[in-house]
């Protein structure tokens, strides 16, 4: 057990880190979006730079045209940010003292319900905005998969919890 809390928090701290990339990239982008700060425009105006704050050095390379900002680009990086952070609360069950416990059921129900319901619905209604390439749909496929895990390890830990609450069992 020593090894999976180790690991599952080194994991906690990574998706912790790319969480906060995500979402402050996502930050960053809407605020050059919105402002024209840091935004070059290119190859007759099809294309946008947004750079690196303060400087001329592109950052993120994007379409311009607002189907593409919005469902490509802006929605991809609220959604893996958000993901991110569940999958860090997630990890964080497991480096926990007392693993059955109702917060950590809780954690692993929030993870399963976003994999399971969300990313479906997002593609979908992005594909009557933009292209959907194949490789997409796979990446809903596989989100779905982790949710049906995780809902398979929650129902797990309701188990736990009813067999800890009745011997007080630790792991």
């Amino acid at each position: 057990m020593k090894q999976t809390k180790i690991i599952s928090r080194i994991l906690y701290y990574l998706c912790i880190v790319l969480s906060a990339g995500y979402l402050m990239t996502l930050v960053y982008s809407i605020i050059c979006l919105a402002t024209g700060f840091a935004v070059t425009p290119y190859k007759n105006d099809q294309y946008l730079h947004i750079n690196y704050p303060f400087t001329e050095q592109p950052f993120l390379n994007i379409e311009h045209h607002y189907p593409y900002i919005i469902f490509s680009f802006l929605l991809v990086l609220l959604s893996y940010g958000i993901f991110f952070w569940l999958s860090a609360l997630v990890f964080k069950v497991f480096f926990q003292s007392k693993l059955f416990t109702k917060e950590n059921i809780l954690q692993l129900k929030s993870f399963y319900m976003y994999n399971i319901f969300i990313p479906l619905p997002i593609v979908v209604v992005a594909s009557f905005f933009v292209e959907v390439e194949s490789i997409i749909w796979g990446l809903v496929f596989i989100h779905f998969m982790l949710g049906i895990f995780c809902l398979f390890l929650a129902n797990i830990f309701k188990q736990g919890l009813h067999l800890q609450n009745e011997q007080d069992l630790f792991i």
